[in-house]
């Protein structure tokens, strides 16, 4: 048997970890926004603003993150014999839109305000967005652990890295405000912040959309599926590959499998088992498998167990 590639496994999600860590992280947010918003309406600052309604965005991504995590603990039935795993799919599409819709008005804002520059107080503005800085960090820190496991997860930590470099932006042009008074790089930095969202999410967007269109997911290669089974003992060959999404974190397979005509019951069971095995080190954690007899059209040499 050959060597596994072990950097396609990731050990289950601790969902009770990670939820624990999603309430802390609204917690932390939410109360930065208020700070934040109240700071920059006092300090007349679009930017600060701007940011925190980007921010408060961030804490309904970690809220929406943590529903779906919730999803997971709903037990299968007989109409939804999955459970609800795959609102994840869905929660996380939401969130893309939701970030996106937000641009939007960033945008707008900061338009008006290049036509109509507002003095600001820029040590206001360096203040907060410095306490900006260490918040965002430190919230993006608790998911770096998880973040290739699900993507709520990886999109929650990118839109906290982000807010973090652009927090890092704000401080910037508070200084350049303060020792220049050009009032009009207040309105820049919201339109970069608004560029560094779409660039953020426009790629959650994209993997959200597909997953819910049971594309194959990014982290599963077909081919090394294929050829991972063909260097499995006991197969012939393997087609009607189907590889689907069962929620952010969890992959699904259905194929046909070909045997040898010799092969007996207990043959089948334990190729099936050891490609079982391999496919989860190429992250598909639910795999069922046809077999069928090589030389041999009838089909009552097919059997499914």
């Amino acid at each position: 048997m050959h060597s596994h590639d072990g950097h396609h496994h990731h050990a289950p999600l601790d969902l009770s970890r990670v939820s624990r860590l999603l309430v802390f992280g609204i917690i932390l947010n939410l109360a930065f926004v208020v700070v934040e918003f109240g700071a920059g309406f006092v300090s007349g600052s679009l930017a600060l603003m701007s940011d925190a309604g980007h921010n408060l965005s961030d804490v309904a991504t970690l809220a929406l993150a943590l529903l779906a995590f919730k999803l997971f603990e709903v037990k299968p039935n007989l109409k939804f014999t999955y459970g609800y795993r795959r609102g994840s799919i869905l929660i996380s599409l939401l969130n893309a839109i939701i970030l996106l819709v937000a641009v939007g008005s960033i945008g707008y804002e900061a338009v008006q305000r290049f036509i109509a520059p507002q003095p600001v107080k820029a040590p206001v503005i360096i203040w907060v967005a410095a306490i900006g800085i260490v918040i965002n960090f430190l919230s993006a820190f608790l998911f770096f652990r998880n973040k290739e496991d699900d993507l709520n997860i990886k999109g929650a930590y990118l839109h906290l890295m982000v807010d973090a470099l652009v927090s890092v932006g704000v401080v910037i042009s508070g200084i350049v405000i303060y020792y220049t008074n050009w009032f009009w790089i207040d309105s820049l930095i919201s339109l970069v912040i608004m560029v560094v969202i779409v660039m953020s999410t426009w790629k959650l967007l994209q993997d959200s959309l597909t997953l819910s269109l049971d594309a194959v997911p990014e982290n599963i290669n077909i081919e090394k599926i294929r050829e991972r089974a063909l260097k499995t003992r006991g197969i012939k060959d393997i087609h009607h590959i189907h590889v689907w999404a069962l929620s952010t974190s969890d992959n699904a397979l259905t194929a046909h499998i070909v045997v040898d005509d010799s092969a007996s019951h207990a043959d089948i069971s334990k190729i099936k088992s050891d490609l079982r095995h391999e496919l989860e080190h190429l992250g598909v954690k639910h795999a069922t498998l046809e077999t069928e007899v090589e030389n041999c059209d009838n089909e009552e040499c097919e059997d499914t167990f």
